[in-house]
């Protein structure tokens, strides 16, 4: 299964995830770090994701190539992060067939009405357990 966490700015969010998905799922995975910017890539690189690419095309045309995208919710709004996802990032990973695991952020002008208030770990070991049974 090939995996792909996008995430920007300096990547930490991105990390966490990788690390936390490589400590509890350990065959059949393939982690594909996709930045915004190389600051995130890197990262989520030093984080143990197997591959990495940085920026618009990368994102564009790896979303189309993997089997679930992780990732803030904030990666299919056109213009968030500050600037960093641009509408065609935004729209392609939105289109993309692969199977999208977002985290619900309210961050960005973007108020997620009716979820609970997890805490991050509490929401990367749900992607965790999430990955693990769709792979299994």
């Amino acid at each position: 299964m090939k995996v792909a966490i996008i995430d920007g700015q300096g990547g930490g969010l991105g990390r966490s995830i990788v690390e936390k998905i490589r400590e509890h799922i350990k065959d059949n995975i393939e982690i594909i770090a996709l930045g915004t910017n190389s600051l995130a890539t890197s990262n989520m690189l030093k984080g143990g994701a197997h591959k990495g690419a940085t920026g618009e095309n990368a994102i564009k045309v790896m979303s189309q190539k993997v089997d679930v995208i992780v990732g803030p919710i904030a990666i299919i709004v056109a213009n968030a992060m500050m600037g960093e996802i641009t509408p065609d990032m935004a729209q392609n990973i939105a289109d993309s067939n692969a199977r999208k695991i977002l985290l619900p952020m309210n961050r960005c002008n973007i108020t997620i009405v009716g979820t609970m208030d997890f805490k991050i770990n509490e929401m990367i070991m749900a992607i965790v357990e999430e990955l693990y049974n769709f792979n299994n």
